[in-house]
């Protein structure tokens, strides 16, 4: 599927919710591609299980080290802290809009579809998130749906969302196939 692909897994120094960077994770290492953790800062990047401190994981480059023409794909996890911090990062958010210009595919589970609206990807897409972010998802012209998973394609690139994380099995299939095509 996407043997020999790497994708870049987008988080903040702190507030990704870890199943949700480590289940696609896997997944991506399973079907054998590379994942590579990206961060704003160097060291290593704070997970959460919901409000919870959890592991810690080491962050292989900066956004300073990187662009989207580095990688052949891009995943954004969840986590509250995580997207809102992300958002407000000009860096990160030039990163995630650098996928959608140049067509390569884009996935978000839970919160991770605010840093997607900060980069202004998400008009006239459909998407699916944690339901805290429908109304933000319309306001920013996105139509929002209530299913496990949600793929868009259009001429701009594949767009793959999921609720949370009870959707992560159908989330990492649905995004091996879309990234594998």
């Amino acid at each position: 599927m996407i043997q020999g692909k790497t994708i870049a897994f987008l988080v903040a120094p702190e507030g990704v919710e870890q199943i949700e960077l480590t289940e696609p994770w896997k997944a991506v290492q399973h079907a054998g591609g590379t994942p590579r953790l990206i961060s704003t800062d160097p060291g290593t990047i704070q997970a959460f299980h919901h409000l919870d401190k959890a592991e810690s994981f080491p962050v292989d480059a900066t956004l300073d080290q990187v662009s989207a023409s580095d990688f052949d794909g891009l995943i954004l996890p969840g986590g509250v802290a995580n997207p809102d911090t992300l958002r407000t990062e000009p860096k990160a958010v030039e990163f995630v809009r650098a996928f959608f210009d140049q067509g390569k595919p884009v996935a978000a589970i839970c919160h991770g579809p605010w840093t997607l609206i900060e980069a202004d990807v998400v008009r006239g897409r459909t998407l699916t998130s944690w339901p805290s972010l429908k109304t933000d998802l319309r306001n920013a012209g996105a139509t929002w749906v209530d299913q496990e998973v949600q793929v868009d394609s259009d001429e701009r690139n594949t767009l793959v969302t999921s609720r949370r994380p009870d959707d992560l099995k159908a989330f990492c299939q649905t995004v091996l196939d879309a990234f594998g095509g």
